[in-house]
This record gives structure tokens, sequence and C-alpha cells, in this order.
């Protein structure tokens, strides 16, 4: 090569090394020039058909009861957990070679890293205005508004944006890591289970591996959306449900009148407390609403009811029949209250100081993620391939 064309050439490489800032725009271009033409678009697709799929399933159990609405939002994690891990899955082990070449005529790692946050964003973007759009269109419902803004969705977009973003750069870094895309695509099933399994909504864990929960994305992202969903207002359905099956129960037994009327008088029993509110009746004979408190007071306060609290009484009956002595509603009502009140979770609770947290703990996962990747890389030189 003539001396002339050589220095020409080495002056080029170094006004396009020159920069970080300049490195950025032209990784940038590459990037979007592969996806446009390496076929790196059809993960948009892909996001549009598993959203539609998920959809379908949780459109009648969203937001309706606290059953449906964890179910849902572990689903909905799930998707954003899928779609960010294979946007990037690859990216790096693909052209690790590329990297390294480049890295010694001058490149900078950072730079690098930048470019990919940048391009993954906006990609993380598209995908979750894709999953919202499906998500209309099966019918999904939401609430109106949300905590920070006048439109739930708007909130909800942000949610679903960080979960998706985070979970890119678990998996850009773990593309730093490996050295082929077979290695890459090995561990990522692995790494999505562990996410699963640890997300603290699918199954109980023993309590010396919960802390692992705090150290994944999937538990803030579920913690997040069931947060979101107003998860401790809704009712238990399965507790009427499984109540309802046991209509036909029979009940078989005996019991004193003096028993059930020291049962409904201990005023430390907060059941009793509820029974004792229930309505006996209301006008026709009696003019006033009169309760079952009011009947065992009176019942008590009767110099005579000595007598009565000896009587046994046989029961052969049914829960049915127990059910609409009660009053359904009523009994129903008690049931999901009572159901609801075990069943709420403080890290669910409809607040901006929750749904805060989670956002604040899914972008230092992105940081993290982003700064590991940069370290892996720098040491790319050392590689024995």
């Amino acid at each position: 090569m003539p001396e002339k064309n050589r220095n020409r050439l080495l002056r080029g490489l170094r006004v396009r090394y020159r920069g970080r800032q300049s490195q950025i725009w032209i990784y940038l271009g590459k990037m979007l020039r592969m996806f446009l033409y390496q076929n790196d678009w059809k993960v948009l697709p892909m996001a549009a058909m598993v959203a539609g799929l998920v959809g379908l399933v949780i459109r009648r159990r969203f937001c309706y009861h606290m059953e449906g609405t964890m179910m849902s939002a572990l689903a909905i994690a799930c998707v954003c957990l899928w779609n960010g891990c294979f946007n990037s899955i690859q990216v790096i082990c693909r052209e690790r070679d590329v990297i390294k070449r480049e890295h010694r005529s001058g490149m900078h790692i950072s730079s690098y890293i930048a470019s990919h946050m940048i391009y993954q964003a906006l990609l993380c973007i598209l995908q979750t205005g894709i999953i919202l759009y499906v998500f209309e269109l099966v019918g999904v419902k939401y609430p109106k508004t949300g905590l920070f803004s006048r439109f739930f969705v708007v909130d909800f977009f942000i949610s679903l944006f960080l979960i998706t973003y985070a979970a890119d750069m678990m998996s850009l870094w773990i593309s730093s890591l490996c050295h082929t895309t077979t290695a890459a695509m090995t561990v990522m099933p692995v790494i999505l289970i562990i996410q699963l399994v640890f997300s603290g909504g699918m199954m109980s864990l023993p309590e010396q591996v919960q802390p692992v929960t705090e150290a994944v994305i999937s538990n803030y992202g579920l913690k997040v959306i069931a947060a979101q969903a107003d998860y401790n207002s809704q009712p238990l359905a399965s507790a009427w449900n499984t109540v309802e099956r046991m209509k036909n129960n029979e009940i078989k037994g005996s019991v004193t009148i003096g028993q059930i009327l020291d049962y409904l008088s201990d005023p430390d029993n907060p059941e009793a407390g509820e029974i004792r509110g229930l309505t006996v009746s209301e006008g026709g004979v009696l003019t006033q609403k009169l309760t079952v408190g009011d009947l065992v007071d009176l019942i008590n306060a009767d110099p005579a009811s000595g007598e009565l609290r000896d009587q046994t009484i046989k029961i052969d009956t049914t829960v049915g029949n127990v059910i609409n002595v009660l009053g359904e509603q009523d009994v129903r009502h008690y049931v999901e209250e009572q159901a609801k009140a075990t069943a709420q979770e403080k890290d669910y609770e409809h607040s901006r100081a929750n749904v805060g947290s989670c956002w604040f703990s899914l972008v230092l996962f992105v940081l993290l993620f982003a700064a590991l990747s940069t370290v892996t890389l720098e040491f790319i030189d050392y590689d024995k391939r």
C-alpha cells in the first residue's frame, strides 16, 4: 500500500476512535442496520404473539379478584422477562471476535455498552407498547387512574418497560460472559426458571431462601404489578367457592344452649363479634332492627335462662342450611372479608411508596448489569479463543 494511502487510512481510524461519544453513535447506527437487515426486528411480532396468548388467559382475571390478579401479575412479569432476555442474549457473544478486534483498534467498551443501552431501551419501549396494545385488543381491563399519573396505563407502561429493560440488561451481561451463542441459549432457560421460582408469587419458599427473592428481577416485577392493580382491596374468590362446594356437607353433633351463648358472649372473640352483628329481624312484628348480639344479651339477662342453658340441641343439618339461616349474603361477605384480610400483603399495598420503591430497584438492576457488562468486556483481550 502506498505511504500516502496508508497514512490516510490511519488518520481515518484515529478520527473514528477519537472520542467515546462519537463511538456511541457509530455503534448505535450499526445496531439499527442490524435490526433492519439481520432480522433482529423479529422480536417485535414475537412479543405481540406472546402478549396475545397471555392476554386471552388473564382478561377475565386481572383486577377481578386476588387469585386472578396474582396469577396475571406473574404472567405479565414473565412476558416482560421473556422479551428482555431474547432481545440481548446473543448480541455480544455472536460478534465477540469483532468486538475483540475493534477493542484492540481503539474502541471504548463503555461506548459500546452505552450504545447497546440506548438501542435496547428503544426496543423495550416498542415491545411494551405492543404488549399494552395487544392487551387492549383482547379485552384486558385496567383501573382508570394511576398512582402517579391520571391514567393507569401510563404508570403500567413504566412498570412493564422497567421489568423488560432490567431483564434485557441482565441478558446482555450473560451474553458478555458466554463465548458462543450455544452457551448463551443454554444458560437462558436456567435463568428464567430461577426468576420464576424466586419471584415469590408462584410458590411458598422456605424461610432460609426467601432473602434470595430480593436479588431477582421477577420479585420486583410481581410486586409493582400487584400493587398497581390494588391486589389487597380485591376479594379472595377461592374462599367463598370452597364454602359453596361444602354446602351439601352434613353437620352432626350436639351442643348446649349455654355453650352457644358463652361463645357469642366472649368479648375477646372477633369471630363471635362478627356473628353478633348479623341481623335477625327488622320490621314486621318487631318494630326495630334486632341483631344476634341483642338476642344473646336478652337471653343472658333473663333470670329464667338457667334451665334454658342446660338444654341440649342435637344438630343434624348441612352447611347450606346453616348459611340459609344466617343469610347467604351476610355469610359470603363475612367469609370474603376474613379471607381477604388473611391474604393481604404489605408489599402489594396500593401506594406510591411501594410502586416507587420497585421502580427504583429495577433501575438499579439496569445500571448494575450494564456496569457488569462493561467490566466483563474490558477483559475480552484475554480470551484464549
